[in-house]
């Protein structure tokens, strides 16, 4: 299952360009359950809620969200169930991204239960079987799919397991050959705890650009404050942006802060991929030519959008 033409399922080839400067994102793919209640939990009993079934996963989220943004040509790499694939697909193309999904011939897709308090804050809790987008392997990768590329991001889901980490040493090994970029997102706070920081740092050696979110950063670390959290970073990857969400991004390169960068205004109703959306703006300027602070207000703007709608991506065609 492809969305290329003469793609084979269960590899990986090459795409063919529309031109220079694309952007490859390779991630998770899920489907996302989002179930939006006010207050607490009633344990036991019902508690009353809207319930939807979107499109999710953090890689294709980035994916849409650099393509809604303006990047010109946006490429994933990531693997689903047959149960969903052609779904997923078209999903993806209707939002102006060229996908290759592996269909996994034993595993469902992904799927990820977001629970969203409608609260002030619009809080959520995800509930995660990540099924078959942990499952990439460097079976699915090729050199080629690198043709044409001028960045490429990996969805730091695919550091926690086994097969998805072998891939992203070969993408990297890769990237390096070709010199082509990398940026990565940590991806989860509590998945980087089981993970291990010494363990994590080494596997994103070669990175250019890492996105962390406050907590990670400051998990990352072990420092309270995240601006030193992410000049501390910035130590070990050479471009370190840290999403502060309500508090906007900090800038930090070369063991300094460089720039705190203010969030723009929004009412939020569901913070579900917000972080994703900062990712992909954020890319798409650089793609375009901006600077890490222009492109990190790129990402504010684009995270004070996402709150503002539910689930994780723009809508197509907005």
């Amino acid at each position: 299952m492809t969305a290329e033409p003469g793609g084979a399922e269960g590899g990986a080839g090459g795409f063919h360009s529309r031109g220079a400067g694309a952007l490859l994102v390779v991630g998770d793919v899920i489907t996302d359950v989002v179930a939006r209640h006010r207050g607490p939990l009633a344990p036991g009993t019902d508690t009353a809620a809207a319930i939807r079934t979107v499109p999710g996963g953090a890689g294709a989220n980035v994916a849409c969200w650099a393509a809604h943004w303006g990047c010109p040509e946006v490429r994933l790499l990531g693997r689903v169930g047959a149960e969903s694939a052609a779904w997923h697909e078209r999903e993806l193309v209707a939002c102006g991204v060229r996908p290759r999904l592996v269909v996994d011939p034993r595993a469902p897709t992904g799927t990820v239960i977001c629970l969203v308090d409608t609260g002030d804050a619009a809080e959520r809790t995800f509930l995660t079987d990540s099924g078959a987008s942990l499952r990439l392997d460097p079976g699915d990768w090729s050199d080629a799919l690198l043709d044409g590329v001028a960045r490429l991001h990996l969805s730091g889901y695919l550091l926690f397991s086994e097969p998805s980490r072998a891939l992203v040493a070969a993408a990297l090994r890769s990237a390096r050959a070709r010199g082509v970029p990398v940026s990565l997102d940590p991806a989860s706070a509590g998945f980087l705890t089981r993970l291990g920081v010494d363990r994590f740092l080494r596997l994103v050696e070669g990175v250019d650009v890492l996105l962390p979110s406050r907590d990670e950063a400051c998990l990352l670390t072990g420092l309270p404050d995240p601006a030193d959290a992410a000049a501390k970073l910035s130590r070990h990857v050479p471009l370190v942006v840290a999403k502060q969400g309500a508090d906007g991004a900090l800038v930090a390169r070369s063991g300094e802060l460089c720039a705190r960068v203010p969030a723009v205004p929004a009412t939020p109703r569901d913070t579900t991929g917000a972080g994703d959306a900062f990712t992909g703006a954020f890319l798409a300027a650089l793609l375009t030519g901006a600077g890490p602070e222009h492109a990190a207000r790129e990402g504010c703007r684009a995270g004070a959008r996402a709150v503002e709608r539910v689930g994780g991506r723009p809508t197509a065609g907005e």
